[in-house]
């Protein structure tokens, strides 16, 4: 629900600004959006005894450094029609549109052996050639037993793992018997 009404706040932004106002909107949503993982300042901004005027002070004070009318008019909007809530889907929602539109997009590798710097640069070119984008791949160690390659943002998803691989091998072996 929340991410319907960040993209609705997301098109006006987009009708009244440019592409590098909007990155600087991004990252400005996005250090707000970290802002709600403290709990103190969650507990401020969902505090039915703190007044509006005090939450939007909070905000406006957080996105100072912008100076842009247009986003202090946003966070006033949304202290008064109360949906604070929504800053961190409309952080999300800025990068994701941010990416598409500069066809950038960041992605995993997940496997529980290292992976050379190599491989992944090899990777990470190949994905960027097929889908005509610039994709970064960023290495991450866990428990999945093979290599799962992960771009959220593309709903690109490739694994192989070995049990599965084995499993494939039994069948082909079977079938040719």
């Amino acid at each position: 629900m929340e991410e319907l009404i960040a993209k609705k706040y997301i098109k006006a932004i987009k009708d009244s600004s440019n592409t590098t106002s909007m990155s600087d909107i991004a990252a400005i949503f996005s250090v707000l959006a970290k802002s709600f993982n403290d709990d103190k300042f969650k507990s401020i901004m969902n505090n039915p005894n703190v007044s509006s005027e005090d939450k939007s002070g909070i905000l406006l004070d957080c996105v100072k450094s912008l100076d842009s009318k247009s986003v202090n008019n946003l966070l006033k909007l949304l202290v008064e029609k109360k949906r604070i809530s929504v800053i961190p889907a409309l952080a999300e929602e800025l990068r994701k549109d941010l990416a598409r539109s500069n066809k950038s997009y960041t992605g995993f590798i997940y496997s529980n052996s290292e992976i050379d710097s190599k491989v992944i640069q090899d990777l990470s070119d190949g994905l960027s050639k097929k889908f005509d984008s610039t994709i970064v791949l960023s290495f991450q160690k866990t428990d999945f037993n093979g290599i799962k390659v992960d771009v959220e943002d593309l709903g690109i998803e490739i694994d192989f793992s070995k049990s599965r691989i084995n499993s494939q091998m039994i069948e082909h072996i079977i079938k040719a018997i």
